[in-house]
């Protein structure tokens, strides 16, 4: 028996459904990657899967090299990967997302005969992947916030501080001009990273249990990472406010020293591309059952 192949209609195929399986892969992990790496990723991805058809060797080790090395390619080339558990997080994404996208494709062809003949060209293929796209960059299967500990890198002129951290709802904070969520350090860590006058200061008002209003010391900090579940997440032009007391004994801490309490809102401002600015009213935190204040 003969097959005819045609190396632009694989590779095509291949390519957008590798983008699509890595743009969904990126939206449960708050767009870490840039668009043209995730271009390259998928473009290696669909030349590794030609690797079996170019090269003469055993079918099944043919079949295996191009899974194994486009699969792990893909990843590495799309995504800034910091370690083995990272890497495993995203294969563990990618198989889902695969799963789901496979399944989906089976399901229209056996269940839709209408669409059959339609279903096996380029564009059906290509077509039916993006309606399945849509619909998995729906659900709700991105990775979620823990609140709990995690480290922190702090970068400042080519000063680098990492340092134990509390992901916190407990911190409201806003920087009242652009309405940024504002991170909260003790008051060594600013020492270290600003061992002269600083800039751009801010003046960060806060309300918390035994002191009904406040003033923070607040300034814009050029580069933070936040590392947690062997995810690693970049944020830039952060603002920190500086704690007069020492940051211990949080109690979801779990007893271990703490530098840092980190506002969870920066993870929705960046998978929403915008700052977040506070509501009018509060409830269920601990700002009391005053308005248009922020708790520490």
């Amino acid at each position: 028996m003969h097959y005819e192949l045609y190396v632009d209609s694989l590779f095509l195929v291949n390519f957008v459904m590798n983008l699509y399986l890595l743009m969904l892969v990126n939206h449960s992990i708050q767009h870490i990657a840039a668009p043209l790496r995730l271009i390259g990723g998928a473009a290696l991805g669909a030349v590794c899967f030609l690797l079996p058809f170019l090269v003469p060797a055993p079918a099944w080790l043919k079949l295996g090299a191009g899974i194994l090395i486009g699969t792990a390619g893909m990843l590495r080339v799309s995504f800034p990967v910091r370690g083995f558990r990272m890497f495993l997080k995203l294969l563990e994404k990618l198989l889902l997302y695969s799963f789901g996208m496979g399944g989906g494709l089976l399901f229209l062809i056996r269940c839709l005969p209408g669409i059959r003949n339609f279903m096996t060209g380029i564009l059906g293929i290509l077509g039916a992947g993006g309606v399945l796209f849509l619909l998995l960059s729906r659900m709700k299967t991105g990775w979620n916030l823990q609140e709990g500990l995690c480290r922190a890198t702090l970068s400042r002129e080519g000063k680098r501080v990492t340092v134990n951290a509390l992901i916190d709802s407990g911190n409201s904070l806003v920087e009242p001009i652009s309405g940024k969520p504002v991170c909260v350090v003790d008051a060594e860590i600013y020492e270290r990273l600003w061992e002269s006058g600083a800039q751009g200061f801010r003046a960060i008002p806060y309300h918390s249990i035994g002191k009904r209003k406040g003033i923070l010391q607040g300034y814009p900090l050029s580069g933070l990472s936040v590392e947690e579940e062997g995810m690693c997440f970049t944020f830039r032009d952060v603002y920190i406010a500086v704690s007069d007391e020492s940051i211990q004994g949080v109690e979801n801490a779990g007893g271990e020293s703490v530098n840092m309490i980190i506002n969870p809102m920066l993870f929705a401002e960046r998978k929403k591309g915008r700052p977040q600015r506070r509501q009018n009213e509060r409830h269920n935190d601990s700002e009391s059952n005053d308005t248009g204040q922020d708790s520490v």
